[in-house]
Protein backbone atom coordinates (compact mmCIF):
# COMPACT_ATOMS: atom_id res chain seq x y z
CA UNK A 1 0.00 0.00 0.00
CA UNK A 2 0.80 3.70 -0.96
CA UNK A 3 1.05 6.62 1.61
CA UNK A 4 -1.26 8.84 -0.14
CA UNK A 5 0.63 12.17 0.53
CA UNK A 6 -1.69 14.16 -1.53
CA UNK A 7 -4.33 13.41 0.60
CA UNK A 8 -2.71 15.03 2.85
CA UNK A 9 -1.94 18.45 1.13
CA UNK A 10 -3.07 18.62 -2.12
CA UNK A 11 -0.92 21.72 -2.69
CA UNK A 12 2.51 19.87 -2.27
CA UNK A 13 4.83 20.03 -5.62
CA UNK A 14 7.87 18.20 -4.08
CA UNK A 15 8.11 15.51 -2.16
CA UNK A 16 11.19 12.57 -0.97
CA UNK A 17 10.00 9.04 -1.21
CA UNK A 18 11.99 5.69 -2.02
CA UNK A 19 11.58 3.10 -4.19
CA UNK A 20 9.34 0.01 -2.80
CA UNK A 21 9.01 -1.68 -5.94
CA UNK A 22 9.87 -1.82 -9.87
CA UNK A 23 6.54 -3.36 -11.33
CA UNK A 24 6.71 -6.22 -14.22
CA UNK A 25 5.69 -3.53 -16.83
CA UNK A 26 8.11 -1.20 -15.62
CA UNK A 27 6.32 1.20 -13.10
CA UNK A 28 7.65 2.69 -10.35
CA UNK A 29 6.41 2.41 -6.99
CA UNK A 30 7.10 4.47 -3.46
CA UNK A 31 6.23 4.45 0.00
CA UNK A 32 4.39 7.49 -0.50
CA UNK A 33 3.44 9.91 -3.24
CA UNK A 34 2.31 13.29 -4.18
CA UNK A 35 1.10 12.05 -7.42
CA UNK A 36 -2.35 11.52 -8.07
CA UNK A 37 -3.57 8.51 -9.73
CA UNK A 38 -6.02 7.92 -12.32
CA UNK A 39 -9.91 7.79 -10.62
CA UNK A 40 -12.90 9.22 -10.27
CA UNK A 41 -12.32 11.07 -13.89
CA UNK A 42 -9.13 12.62 -12.79
CA UNK A 43 -6.15 12.12 -14.94
CA UNK A 44 -3.07 10.51 -13.27
CA UNK A 45 -0.22 13.17 -12.54
CA UNK A 46 2.46 13.74 -14.46
CA UNK A 47 6.26 15.12 -13.15
CA UNK A 48 9.22 14.07 -12.79
CA UNK A 49 11.43 12.03 -10.27
CA UNK A 50 15.25 12.67 -9.38
CA UNK A 51 18.05 10.90 -7.40
CA UNK A 52 21.76 11.14 -7.05
CA UNK A 53 23.00 11.02 -10.61
CA UNK A 54 19.67 10.30 -12.22
CA UNK A 55 16.34 11.40 -13.40
CA UNK A 56 13.12 10.31 -15.29
CA UNK A 57 10.28 11.89 -16.25
CA UNK A 58 6.52 10.53 -15.15
CA UNK A 59 3.80 10.55 -18.13
CA UNK A 60 1.04 9.43 -15.84
CA UNK A 61 0.02 7.74 -12.49
CA UNK A 62 -2.45 4.55 -12.01
CA UNK A 63 -3.94 2.24 -8.97
CA UNK A 64 -3.20 -1.11 -8.73
CA UNK A 65 -4.97 -3.63 -6.39
CA UNK A 66 -4.10 -3.29 -2.62
CA UNK A 67 -4.29 0.76 -2.89
CA UNK A 68 -1.05 0.70 -5.00
CA UNK A 69 -0.21 3.91 -6.54
CA UNK A 70 2.42 2.83 -9.67
CA UNK A 71 4.17 6.01 -11.61
CA UNK A 72 4.42 5.35 -14.99
CA UNK A 73 7.48 6.55 -16.89
CA UNK A 74 7.65 8.12 -20.56
CA UNK A 75 10.29 6.06 -21.32
CA UNK A 76 11.19 2.88 -19.19
CA UNK A 77 15.22 3.85 -19.12
CA UNK A 78 17.31 4.88 -16.88
CA UNK A 79 15.45 3.77 -13.91
CA UNK A 80 16.02 4.60 -10.18
CA UNK A 81 16.95 1.20 -8.58
CA UNK A 82 15.02 -0.54 -5.32
CA UNK A 83 15.34 1.44 -2.35
CA UNK A 84 16.46 4.69 -4.01
CA UNK A 85 15.79 7.67 -2.21
CA UNK A 86 14.12 9.75 -4.90
CA UNK A 87 12.50 13.46 -5.01
CA UNK A 88 8.94 13.81 -6.60
CA UNK A 89 8.29 16.97 -8.51
CA UNK A 90 5.07 17.01 -9.42
CA UNK A 91 3.74 18.92 -13.28
CA UNK A 92 1.97 21.38 -10.70
CA UNK A 93 0.04 23.40 -13.52
CA UNK A 94 -1.45 20.88 -15.11
CA UNK A 95 -2.45 19.49 -11.36
CA UNK A 96 -3.72 23.02 -10.16
CA UNK A 97 -5.82 23.01 -13.28
CA UNK A 98 -7.48 19.43 -12.70
CA UNK A 99 -8.16 20.83 -9.14
CA UNK A 100 -10.22 23.67 -10.38
CA UNK A 101 -12.01 21.92 -12.80
CA UNK A 102 -12.59 19.12 -10.67
CA UNK A 103 -14.09 21.59 -7.67
CA UNK A 104 -15.95 23.37 -10.41
CA UNK A 105 -18.01 20.55 -11.54
CA UNK A 106 -19.23 20.12 -8.23
CA UNK A 107 -20.64 23.23 -8.63
CA UNK A 108 -21.60 22.28 -11.53
CA UNK A 109 -23.91 19.54 -10.23
CA UNK A 110 -25.66 21.88 -7.91
CA UNK A 111 -26.90 24.07 -10.60
CA UNK A 112 -27.78 21.46 -12.68
CA UNK A 113 -29.75 19.16 -9.61
CA UNK A 114 -29.75 15.87 -11.96
CA UNK A 115 -28.46 12.24 -11.28
CA UNK A 116 -24.87 12.55 -13.08
CA UNK A 117 -24.16 9.12 -14.98
CA UNK A 118 -20.59 10.19 -15.88
CA UNK A 119 -17.90 12.96 -16.32
CA UNK A 120 -14.29 13.96 -16.88
CA UNK A 121 -11.89 16.17 -16.20
CA UNK A 122 -9.14 17.61 -18.22
CA UNK A 123 -6.51 20.75 -17.51
CA UNK A 124 -8.59 23.17 -19.51
CA UNK A 125 -12.05 21.54 -19.73
CA UNK A 126 -14.07 19.03 -18.01
CA UNK A 127 -17.86 17.73 -18.39
CA UNK A 128 -20.56 15.96 -16.57
CA UNK A 129 -23.11 13.85 -18.28
CA UNK A 130 -26.76 14.28 -16.11
CA UNK A 131 -30.07 12.54 -16.38
CA UNK A 132 -31.63 14.77 -18.24
CA UNK A 133 -34.67 13.64 -20.72
CA UNK A 134 -35.33 17.42 -21.65
CA UNK A 135 -33.35 20.85 -22.53
CA UNK A 136 -31.38 21.94 -20.01
CA UNK A 137 -32.95 25.87 -20.97
CA UNK A 138 -31.27 28.63 -20.94
CA UNK A 139 -27.02 27.99 -20.70
CA UNK A 140 -26.27 31.77 -20.03
CA UNK A 141 -28.49 31.49 -16.62
CA UNK A 142 -26.73 28.05 -15.96
CA UNK A 143 -23.24 29.93 -16.14
CA UNK A 144 -24.37 33.10 -14.64
CA UNK A 145 -25.69 30.74 -11.53
CA UNK A 146 -22.80 28.90 -11.62
CA UNK A 147 -20.05 32.24 -11.46
CA UNK A 148 -22.45 33.27 -9.10
CA UNK A 149 -21.32 30.49 -6.76
CA UNK A 150 -18.08 30.48 -7.27
CA UNK A 151 -17.52 34.25 -6.21
CA UNK A 152 -19.34 33.24 -3.07
CA UNK A 153 -15.41 32.52 -1.83
CA UNK A 154 -16.20 29.20 0.15
CA UNK A 155 -14.25 27.14 1.70
CA UNK A 156 -13.69 23.29 -0.02
CA UNK A 157 -12.74 20.94 3.07
CA UNK A 158 -13.01 17.34 4.19
CA UNK A 159 -14.56 15.05 6.16
CA UNK A 160 -15.15 11.42 6.82
CA UNK A 161 -17.84 9.51 7.64
CA UNK A 162 -19.14 5.71 7.85
CA UNK A 163 -20.61 3.56 5.29
CA UNK A 164 -23.33 2.75 7.98
CA UNK A 165 -23.96 6.61 7.85
CA UNK A 166 -23.51 7.54 3.67
CA UNK A 167 -26.16 4.11 3.80
CA UNK A 168 -28.48 6.64 6.00
CA UNK A 169 -27.78 9.58 3.87
CA UNK A 170 -28.07 8.16 -0.09
CA UNK A 171 -29.17 11.95 -1.22
CA UNK A 172 -25.13 12.55 -0.63
CA UNK A 173 -24.26 10.31 -3.61
CA UNK A 174 -25.11 12.02 -7.24
CA UNK A 175 -23.56 9.37 -9.23
CA UNK A 176 -25.48 6.86 -11.21
CA UNK A 177 -22.98 4.25 -12.15
CA UNK A 178 -20.11 4.78 -9.59
CA UNK A 179 -20.15 3.95 -6.02
CA UNK A 180 -17.76 5.54 -3.60
CA UNK A 181 -14.84 2.56 -2.45
CA UNK A 182 -16.58 0.47 0.81
CA UNK A 183 -14.04 -1.60 2.51
CA UNK A 184 -11.77 0.38 4.42
CA UNK A 185 -14.49 1.71 7.04
CA UNK A 186 -14.44 4.94 6.28
CA UNK A 187 -15.42 7.47 3.29
CA UNK A 188 -14.09 10.38 2.28
CA UNK A 189 -16.53 13.52 1.69
CA UNK A 190 -16.01 16.77 0.09
CA UNK A 191 -18.25 19.81 1.41
CA UNK A 192 -18.17 23.16 -0.44
CA UNK A 193 -19.30 25.97 2.27
CA UNK A 194 -19.71 25.73 5.77
CA UNK A 195 -22.78 24.73 8.09
CA UNK A 196 -25.95 25.85 6.79
CA UNK A 197 -23.84 27.61 4.25
CA UNK A 198 -22.93 24.52 2.38
CA UNK A 199 -23.64 24.33 -1.27
CA UNK A 200 -22.51 21.06 -1.61
CA UNK A 201 -21.36 17.82 -0.16
CA UNK A 202 -20.31 14.52 -1.99
CA UNK A 203 -17.91 11.63 -1.69
CA UNK A 204 -15.23 11.95 -3.92
CA UNK A 205 -11.51 11.15 -3.70
CA UNK A 206 -10.09 13.34 -5.80
CA UNK A 207 -7.97 16.77 -5.41
CA UNK A 208 -9.42 20.40 -5.03
CA UNK A 209 -8.87 23.71 -4.26
CA UNK A 210 -9.10 25.29 -0.88
CA UNK A 211 -11.51 27.94 -2.07
CA UNK A 212 -13.58 28.55 -4.63
CA UNK A 213 -12.31 31.89 -5.83
CA UNK A 214 -9.04 29.82 -7.07
CA UNK A 215 -11.63 28.62 -9.42
CA UNK A 216 -11.90 31.63 -11.52
CA UNK A 217 -14.44 32.53 -13.91
CA UNK A 218 -15.78 29.13 -16.27
CA UNK A 219 -17.87 29.20 -19.37
CA UNK A 220 -20.24 26.77 -20.17
CA UNK A 221 -19.50 25.11 -23.41
CA UNK A 222 -21.86 22.42 -25.51
CA UNK A 223 -24.62 20.65 -24.52
CA UNK A 224 -24.63 17.67 -26.09
CA UNK A 225 -27.46 14.98 -25.90
CA UNK A 226 -25.88 11.34 -25.53
CA UNK A 227 -28.75 8.33 -25.61
CA UNK A 228 -32.20 8.86 -24.71
CA UNK A 229 -32.04 10.47 -21.17
CA UNK A 230 -28.43 11.61 -21.00
CA UNK A 231 -27.18 15.03 -22.00
CA UNK A 232 -23.66 16.18 -21.31
CA UNK A 233 -22.71 19.80 -20.33
CA UNK A 234 -19.10 20.82 -21.08
CA UNK A 235 -17.32 23.50 -18.56
CA UNK A 236 -14.39 25.25 -19.66
CA UNK A 237 -12.17 27.61 -17.32
CA UNK A 238 -11.49 31.34 -18.80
Amino acid sequence: MTELLFRKDAYAREAKGKVTEITSEGGIVLDGTIFYPTSGGQPGDSGILRWKGGEIEIATTVKVAGDTVVLVPAEPAGMPTLGQEVTQVLNWDRRYRHMRVHTALHLLSVVIPLPVSGGAIGAEKGRLDFDMPDAAGDKAALEGDLNRLIACNMNVTEEWITDAELDAQPELVKTMSVQPPRGSGKIRLIRIGVGNETADLQPCGGTHVSNTEEIGQVRIGKIEKKGRQNRRVYLHLE
